[in-house]
């Protein structure tokens, strides 16, 4: 509830726009509502599952154009 997690989500998404990256990608899983929460709230949408990602129905991915 400090902001710490929004703080390393931004500086994250600064550090990959400054080399060049156009998009962020995040997984997480319907076990940890406060990632869910963070990443809608920070402009994520839910994108296709990827990777080994698909092969897990609890898991949720996001994505979020810099």
């Amino acid at each position: 509830g400090r902001g710490f997690a929004r703080g390393v989500l931004a500086e994250l998404e600064r550090t990959a726009h400054d080399r060049g990256r156009r998009r962020m990608v995040l997984e997480t899983g319907t076990a940890q509502p406060e990632a869910i929460a963070l990443y809608t709230s920070s402009g994520y949408a839910a994108i296709p599952k990827f990777g080994q990602y698909r092969e897990y129905p609890n898991s949720r991915c996001y994505g979020k154009m810099l």
